[in-house]
């Protein structure tokens, strides 16, 4: 299993793909994406169905990057919404 410092290296941002937002191996699929679809329900295999290009580590390189930005982050610059 790769460590978290390996995936991340399949982490890339180029200004002139969506705009400098994190994508995959240099691919035109970004962070965002893939944790959309994993925040829908969609499992990884079927991820990995959709977007033949990428590889299980890739999914893991997106939830790898969730987690650095995360865990650098606190609710008091989020805006929670009471229920």
């Amino acid at each position: 299993m790769p460590t978290n410092d390996e995936l991340l290296q399949r982490i890339t941002a180029r200004p002139d793909v969506f705009g400098g937002k994190p994508i995959i191996r240099d691919l035109r699929v970004s962070v965002e994406l893939v944790l959309s679809l994993l925040a829908q329900g969609v499992t990884p295999d079927e991820v990995l169905d959709d977007y033949p290009d990428l590889e299980a580590e890739d999914i893991l390189a997106c939830t790898a990057y969730a987690h650095a930005i995360i865990a650098r982050d606190t609710l008091a610059t989020l805006s929670v919404r009471e229920s």
